[in-house]
């Protein structure tokens, strides 16, 4: 006889979930109308629930924009971990960070809060921002230095190089739109050549 299979309800899993589409709705707000044009209500209504119902998941707007900067900065981290663990050079390193940073801001993860306005942060909030978003600037810049010392990459500047290169994934939120006819693919092919291909040695 086969066993009767038990089903449970996941509280802390519901929570989770509930809570990530929040922050990928507060994140396309934040997007479009800015932080400070943006009210809770404005995200209540988007997700069709109450005020008292968002008031569950964050106590306040802060609150709310600090998790929708730190849940882009864990996405682009993630991203970059994997492209360095999965990269066979520099180059190749770099280059599918830009395919996995594009796909998850234009694919399922996104939207993606853009690290506009971290000023508006309080003091705390603000300092472990811009912590992690140098830590990952300078990540980058190191993977170029690599690229170079290794032959992989020719660059006269890696600083100016990674900032024109997360300048241009970081400002997509804003113009990419959920449902769009151009995938995440396509997105990301056209911005691995354009940013890289000059990047090549000859």
């Amino acid at each position: 006889m086969a066993k009767k299979q038990s089903w449970h309800f996941n509280k802390e899993e519901q929570h989770r979930l509930k809570r990530d589409v929040l922050l990928k709705v507060a994140a396309e707000c934040f997007n479009r109308k800015g932080i400070t044009g943006t009210s809770l209500k404005d995200v209540a209504q988007k997700l069709d629930i109450t005020d008292a119902a968002l008031y569950y998941y964050v106590k306040n707007k802060e609150e709310l924009v600090n998790l929708c900067y730190i849940r882009a900065l864990d996405l682009g981290k993630l991203a970059l971990d994997n492209a360095i663990e999965e990269g066979k050079d520099s180059l190749e390193k770099l280059q599918l960070y830009i395919r996995y940073q594009i796909e998850e801001v234009c694919g399922e993860d996104g939207p993606v809060a853009i690290l506009s306005e971290i000023p508006s942060l309080k003091p705390d909030h603000q300092k472990l921002v811009l912590r992690r978003s140098r830590e990952h600037t300078k990540r980058i810049i190191f993977l170029i230095e690599e690229g170079i010392k290794e032959g992989t990459i020719a660059s006269d500047n890696p600083v100016i190089t990674s900032d024109a290169i997360l300048g241009a994934l970081n400002w997509t939120p804003k113009w990419f739109k959920p449902g769009s006819d151009i995938s995440s693919s396509e997105i990301a092919d056209s911005f691995i050549q354009t940013f890289t291909s000059g990047l090549k040695t000859r």
